[in-house]
């Protein structure tokens, strides 16, 4: 693992309807079979893992993540069409709806437990 920081972190700006500063901190680069994970101040954690073949850009849905207390949900940019794949704090939840009234986002599918997962899949089977 290599951390390459940006300092000063470089700054854009991001946002629909508010407009805000983004600062991107740094660069990680993982090797193949490296892990880093991420935390909360409320002892989440976030897991991301590199493989030769690309990453695992989440820990299991319907595990480590709720284990955690994070909430896995599949949205939807309305003005720009562009799908998202989102991580929720539990307890959080009011703010993340207002922040998609904010941005004009739309929940496809909340991916957060084993049965809301097997919804999607069984609605996805052939």
């Amino acid at each position: 693992m290599k951390f390459s920081p940006k300092d000063p972190p470089r700054t854009f700006p991001v946002g629909n309807s508010v407009i805000f500063d983004m600062k991107d901190c740094g660069t990680l680069a993982l090797a193949p079979d490296e892990q880093v994970t991420l935390v909360t101040e409320s002892g989440g954690e976030y897991d991301v893992a590199r493989k030769d073949w690309g990453f695992y850009a989440t820990p299991s849905l319907n595990g480590r993540l709720e284990q955690f207390g994070l909430r896995a949900v599949l949205i939807v940019n309305r003005g720009t069409g562009r799908y998202f794949l989102l991580l929720v704090e539990a307890g959080k939840e009011e703010l993340f709806d207002a922040y998609c009234r904010q941005e004009n986002l739309a929940v496809v599918a909340w991916l957060d437990n084993t049965a809301a997962c097997g919804a999607v899949r069984a609605k996805l089977a052939p």
